[in-house]
């Protein structure tokens, strides 16, 4: 991006902070066609691709006050469409899998799901949570090494009981794979 285009849009976001709406306006239609190509990179739907957009819009609003390096706005704006990109995609994820998931985990019985773990795993626990994902070590770290109810995990963590069920599970599995897998090695 040319030196001229990059004092233009500084100045457009310190007019922008101190109220200007035109400054704005100029600011976003400045960013707007290649913010779209980037968003669209990650989803092929035009129309996903114009909500995320607009997401992206609603953000830099109300967020502009808050960039201290007005060079910095071309990146910032990248970095927040990346951000809303992931959200979506999350929100996506979530609203399926709720719709597939949610009656099945009312099912799992709470005996099977926390059903004791073996001392060898139990003691090699502290290491081998270290590769699971964030969400799911919590769970594993709140059931096993502070002993805590799936329902008082749940609350602890704000998530359904189903879900904690269901990160258990996976995570569990994994455990019992890495456990086998450093068996098999020795």
């Amino acid at each position: 991006m040319s030196d001229s285009v990059d004092q233009q849009q500084s100045w457009w976001v310190l007019s922008a902070q101190s109220g200007s709406h035109d400054a704005l306006n100029h600011l976003l239609k400045s960013i707007q066609e290649p913010l779209f190509r980037y968003i669209t990179t990650f989803t092929n739907d035009r129309g996903a691709a114009e909500d995320i957009l607009q997401e992206v819009f609603l953000r830099i609003y109300r967020k502009i006050g808050w960039l201290r390096e007005p060079k910095a706005f071309r990146p910032w704006a990248y970095q927040i469409a990346t951000r809303e990109v992931f959200r979506h995609f999350k929100r996506e994820r979530r609203w399926s899998e709720q719709v597939r998931d949610e009656e099945r985990l009312k099912l799992i019985p709470a005996e099977r799901v926390d059903g004791n773990i073996s001392n060898e795993m139990l003691s090699a626990l502290p290491v081998m949570i270290e590769n699971l994902p964030p969400r799911t070590r919590a769970v594993i770290v709140l059931r096993y090494q502070h002993e805590m109810s799936t329902a008082e995990a749940a609350a602890v963590l704000g998530i359904p009981i189903g879900t904690v069920k269901s990160r258990l599970s996976y995570g569990l599995e994994i455990l019992r794979r890495e456990l086998q897998k450093t068996k098999l090695e020795k």
